[in-house]
């Protein structure tokens, strides 16, 4: 399949359908073509691509989580009286944080925070590198002079 057709299956799969089918809808439309040798092939080669490509993100990601797990983050923020902070800490401070600190560029989407950071102090991260991979930081929150 070159698309994903309902009630028959997603781009790239290879499915078994009725001659009819094939014939009057499917390959009128390009959203299929027939597997000869030639289809079966560029497949293959599509799929064995696809693996080598997570397989460089997978390792990228376990290369990146040696790098930075159990380390610390100092984040500077401004606080008023009783050392309570003027808003909280994001998790878009911390991952602007590893940037500085270790060279290291995260999306914010991927920093785990638990509950809100809204005083001086140290607190755990989890930031999710790739599926399976996990680095647990910890935030330092400073104050800023």
């Amino acid at each position: 399949l070159l698309a994903d057709v309902k009630g028959s299956g997603k781009k790239g799969e290879l499915v078994h359908v009725s001659d009819g089918y094939a014939r009057n809808f499917l390959l009128p439309k390009k959203l299929a073509k027939e597997a000869n040798a030639q289809a079966l092939n560029e497949l293959q080669n599509e799929q064995q691509a696809k693996a080598f490509h997570l397989q460089q993100e997978l390792n990228a990601a376990k290369e990146i989580a040696d790098k930075i797990n159990g380390k610390s983050v100092t984040v500077l923020a401004k606080a008023g009286q009783g050392g309570k902070l003027f808003g909280s800490v994001t998790a878009k401070e911390i991952a602007q944080g590893l940037q500085k600190q270790y060279g290291v560029e995260i999306d914010k989407r991927k920093i785990e925070i638990h509950g809100d950071m809204k005083a001086f102090g140290t607190y755990s991260c989890k930031i999710k590198l790739f599926q399976g991979v996990v680095a647990t930081i910890n935030a330092v929150i400073a104050e800023q002079q």
